[in-house]
């Protein structure tokens, strides 16, 4: 089976490169030009809904041990394969060499290791030996695909449109890695704060200090701000941001020390937003667009430090199951006060760059159209992050078994490992 599957990905990259297009160091302005083909927006539309919707889902079935986990990826894969082909046979306009092409062909390694691997465990041999390593690196390898998958569609719009090349890549790098970051942080605090309270509570530590590391870690964005010799106001402001965040990081994770709560991610959150409001741009759209999403960083930073000061108790000992969280941040007595305390952790930053808002601008829109736009595509990811997160707490090994036949996808008649943890209820107390 794993020598099927080395077969598979070898024929699969071998009729790429016999059908692949052949891409050209210059184009003509008729190239350019030229209107977009059914084929290639087949590709888009088939990639963007194998690699943003299928994977992730599958991913997340996978770590819930659910049923479904191996039919779905395998879906993936094929559909994956198919897309490439597609990629490789438009027709219509064309495109310089770009790095979504180069990472599109490095993405065939991962697909192959997690095919391979996941071939590999379904024969269920070397159990004792090679197996539990095949296992971690399964999962590695899987948890990475929402990370290849962003990345790859940020590369693919940006070639569609022809962003970040020559004098722009210094920009480009700037606000694309700075909110990519945004967009990360605020995954992985909703992952802390709506399924992650049992793993917090039994790490020892609170949750701005893993909070502090996130925003610590950051601290390539220092080196990324600035291209060239000359230094410019933006080049300042952008480096000085990354500064401000590994610096405000280890301040956070020293103050956590001890499971202590602090207001260093906040405050950080807020600084950010501030300098986001002021920066100025060439664009009047481009400085309005800058301002209100900086004013909206300060909110959700004032919120988080109001929230810790005022409402967040220190972390207990209590360890619920790893499939829900209800007061993280707030002991209060519902689940749904919990979840909403939970979604203010969300902040989003758009990366828009000067190519991104001049075209927007050339095409007479407006700043309140493009700033509902990004805060409704904000949504729409929040709600998929949400619904992954949801997916896990309620699928596979973390599903509740129902009394009625056939409402439930996963399996009913599951063994102990399968079944939520129910806390045992104490024994009443006699009347006297």
């Amino acid at each position: 089976m794993t020598t099927l599957s080395v077969r598979i990905c070898t024929l699969v990259i071998l009729s790429t490169a016999v059908l692949a297009h052949k891409h050209h160091d210059q184009l003509t302005e008729e190239q350019k030009s030229a209107p977009v083909d059914s084929i290639l927006w087949l590709h888009i539309l088939l990639q963007g809904a194998v690699w943003g919707v299928l994977f992730p889902i599958g991913m997340v079935l996978g770590i819930t041990r659910s049923r479904w986990h191996v039919p779905l990826q395998a879906a993936g894969f094929a559909l994956t394969a198919a897309g490439y082909l597609l990629g490789h046979g438009h027709r219509g306009r064309m495109f310089l060499p770009s790095v979504h092409g180069s990472f599109a062909s490095f993405l065939f390694l991962p697909i192959c290791i997690q095919l391979g691997l996941g071939i590999y465990l379904k024969l269920h041999i070397h159990e004792k030996t090679i197996r539990p390593w095949a296992v971690i690196a399964h999962g590695i390898v899987g948890k990475s695909y929402p990370i290849l998958a962003w990345t790859q569609m940020l590369f693919g719009a940006l070639t569609f449109r022809g962003y970040c090349r020559g004098g722009a890549l210094g920009q480009c790098l700037a606000h694309y890695i700075m909110g990519s970051g945004f967009i990360a942080y605020g995954s992985i605090m909703a992952i802390l704060l709506l399924v992650g309270e049992a793993w917090v509570r039994r790490s020892g530590r609170s949750p701005e200090w893993w909070d502090s590391w996130v925003i610590m870690l950051w601290v390539m964005n220092t080196f990324t701000e600035h291209r060239g010799s000359t230094w410019s106001v933006k080049d300042m402001q952008h480096t000085i941001l990354g500064v401000l965040w590994w610096a405000g990081g280890i301040l956070g994770i020293f103050l956590a020390r001890n499971n202590q709560r602090n207001v260093v991610p906040g405050l950080i959150i807020i600084l950010t937003g501030w300098a986001m409001s002021e920066h100025a741009q060439a664009l009047m759209l481009s400085t309005k667009v800058h301002a209100l999403f900086g004013h909206t960083l300060m909110l959700a930073g004032f919120t988080r430090i109001v929230e810790i000061c005022f409402f967040a108790p220190k972390t207990s000992a209590d360890v619920d199951n790893d499939s829900r969280s209800d007061h993280t941040l707030a002991d209060v007595p519902t689940s749904a006060s919990g979840k909403a305390a939970a979604a203010r952790a969300f902040r989003h930053l758009p990366p828009f760059v000067n190519e991104e808002l001049k075209f927007v601008h050339d095409n007479q829109m407006d700043h309140v159209t493009y700033i509902l736009i990004m805060f409704s595509l904000a949504f729409v990811l929040y709600a998929f992050i949400v619904f992954l997160i949801h997916l896990y707490s309620t699928t596979g090994r973390h599903a509740v078994a129902t009394p009625k036949k056939g409402d439930n996808i996963e399996l009913t008649n599951r063994s102990a490992w399968y079944s939520r943890y129910q806390t045992p209820k104490p024994p009443p107390q006699p009347i006297y």
